[in-house]
């Protein structure tokens, strides 16, 4: 699980004292890129004696869409570690926030932004559960569709479907399961989706740090483990054009008041919807947002906000089971798949939490 942040980085196994000889360590140092109009993930491969401390590290940011050749040195600050689930033995994976030089936050630092909000609301307890959809790309089209052109049957038969002639990628999904599992990550779920080859894990609840740390590590794995049966785990928000469900990051989200009362659920959900909030989070929420909410397929339009008990054609879903106890959490449908975690973290908390904390207040 995720680490504190003023707590010192702690390898899953030790040397014992019987020991004579240091354990070698490979540290996979993990971070979010450049790249526009979607970030990327990076990675690469540091070899320690002594996994106490993770020390930072640099790399060249002129390759990665982060700086000019000219003064292309950046830093790598280790602020979450976890089992190496691939790798195993002492081995880690370890999850980096990118600084410049004088070690200030990197403009593409979107975790940096995210701290203080989630610091200055941190008494309301918030928490956040994102359904991560993704699909399994083999070349340019989606598993399950003919491989010479064509499609396959309507959607329909697919969504937590079973059997050949509706599963496309299960061997690759169980296996990204297990290793985020090993890696001790805050999973809670996995499902085949409306489309063929697409598939959701959840991840949490938890706070937004640690379930945006989680979910960038689980997207790392993701890639890597489709890496290695030769396909690409895409999160293109419209990965199959036509009368096809998109793929986006649906963000359940609530506070301490929240959990405990329905007033709360409705002034949050305003809060969602008041004044210029809407685009303003539908502008951060992922690239090829309007392709994919257009008021068809379980989204509502991209340029239009609605709340509404069980419904998901709504921009913001009330589960039936919040609705019926009068307490509960709330579900953004509006994300993309490609979303930034720590921004649509970072966006909900401060609209949601400040328009709570302006309530309590009156």
């Amino acid at each position: 699980m995720a680490r504190c942040e003023s707590a010192p980085v702690r390898p899953h196994r030790t040397r014992t004292d019987r020991e004579e000889d240091p354990v070698t360590i490979k540290a996979e140092y993990i971070w979010i890129d450049g790249t526009q109009p979607t970030a990327k993930l990076r990675s690469k491969t540091k070899i320690l004696t002594d996994g106490s401390k993770l020390p930072r590290w640099g790399f060249d940011g002129s390759s990665t869409n982060q700086a000019e050749g000219h003064a292309s040195d950046l830093v790598l600050e280790p602020v979450f570690s976890c089992p190496d689930p691939i790798r195993g033995g002492d081995h880690l994976l370890v999850l980096c926030e990118v600084l410049h030089t004088d070690l200030t936050p990197h403009p593409s630092n979107t975790r940096a932004l995210l701290r203080p909000v989630a610091e200055r609301f941190a008494d309301q307890e918030a928490i956040f559960g994102i359904e991560q959809e993704y699909t399994f790309l083999k070349g340019d089209r989606p598993l399950g569709f003919p491989e010479g052109g064509g499609y396959p049957a309507p959607q329909g038969d697919y969504y937590c479907g079973v059997g050949a002639d509706a599963i496309f990628g299960r061997e690759i999904v169980e296996k990204h399961l297990d290793l985020c599992l090993a890696a001790g990550l805050g999973l809670s779920g996995i499902n085949a989706e409306v489309m063929p080859g697409q598939w959701e894990f959840q991840v949490g609840a938890l706070p937004a740090l640690e379930v945006s740390d989680h979910m960038w590590v689980a997207r790392w794995l993701l890639h890597r483990v489709a890496e290695d049966y030769g396909v690409t785990a895409s999160l293109e928000a419209k990965p199959a054009k036509g009368d096809w469900n998109g793929a986006g990051a649906h963000t359940n989200f609530s506070t301490r008041a929240m959990r405990e009362g329905y007033d709360a659920i409705i002034t949050a959900c305003e809060a969602l919807g008041q004044g210029d909030k809407p685009l303003e989070h539908v502008r951060q929420y992922g690239t090829g947002i309007e392709e994919r909410l257009t008021g068809a397929h379980e989204t509502a339009p991209w340029d239009a906000y609605s709340y509404g008990a069980s419904d998901r054609g709504a921009s913001v879903r009330i589960p039936w089971q919040v609705e019926v106890e009068k307490k509960g959490y709330i579900e953004d449908r509006r994300p993309n798949a490609n979303v930034d975690p720590y921004v649509v973290t970072r966006l909900m908390v401060d609209t949601c939490c400040t328009e709570l904390a302006r309530r309590m207040q009156v």
